[in-house]
């Protein structure tokens, strides 16, 4: 399901982050091929709920302080742990690859935070992401987490489609690998979802929150070093809950 306009009002978001600029009525229009009449209800809407502003007269509308207020509020109740993003990039100091924390959401795994490798050729992760529970190792590292009848409850909704040789084309095989990861120690990625990427992940919780941390790149870099990369994220990932003890 796709509500038009929310999807609009997420679109001017992602488009007045891109500019950073205030954006008249014709350049929101004209950028994204909308009604004329459309954008000025949508943009009229959020400047009467204070969403919007003009910060000179008819030069264009901004998004107002009102956004990060409010997401400060959501966050403060929901928090991202603390330091997270100074881990990831210690991660990627030393793996050279890409690292993420990510949360379950549905029947998706959601990234929350990532820090990219360096490396012109990398995985390329933006927060917001979504990659299936089913289909990859950051999904069946959180799936590891739930009791038996939600895990089984989202293998039986889930779509087997193959998207690579190697994805896992059954519930059950998904049930298989998430046992025999756990009894490794970690959760590989064998470009079950995406082709030629491979990558290691991690479940771990705080707070009574479950999130699953990985580390992921191309399978040329990456799939010989699964183990070794798996090893410096436990001992990162336990320096690191250690500390908030």
């Amino acid at each position: 399901m796709n509500v038009k306009q929310a999807a609009y009002v997420l679109d001017l978001l992602e488009f007045f982050a891109a500019h950073q600029r205030p954006a008249t009525l014709a350049d929101i229009s004209k950028h994204f091929g909308w009604p004329r009449s459309s954008t000025f209800n949508l943009l009229g809407t959020l400047t009467n709920r204070g969403f919007l502003y003009e910060p000179k007269a008819r030069a264009g509308y901004y998004p107002a302080p009102i956004w990060a207020a409010l997401i400060n509020k959501i966050e403060d109740a929901q928090p991202i742990p603390r330091d997270i993003h100074g881990l990831l990039q210690t991660l990627v100091r030393e793996t050279g690859e890409t690292a993420v924390l990510a949360v379950a959401s549905g029947a998706h795994a959601l990234f929350v935070e990532t820090v990219e490798s360096p490396s012109s050729v990398r995985y390329a992760a933006q927060p917001g992401k979504r990659v299936p529970l089913h289909l990859t190792a950051t999904g069946r590292a959180l799936l590891s987490q739930m009791g038996a009848d939600e895990r089984a409850f989202i293998l039986k909704k889930a779509v087997f489609d193959r998207f690579t040789p190697t994805t896992l084309m059954s519930a059950q095989e998904v049930q298989a690998e998430i046992e025999s990861s756990r009894q490794r120690g970690w959760f590989p990625g064998n470009a079950e979802f995406t082709q030629d990427l491979g990558g290691v992940a991690l479940p771990f919780t705080i707070a009574e929150r479950n999130f699953a941390l990985l580390v992921a790149g191309p399978s040329f870099r990456i799939g010989s070093r699964l183990e070794q990369i798996a090893d410096a994220m436990r001992q990162h990932l336990d320096r690191y809950l250690g500390q908030r003890e």
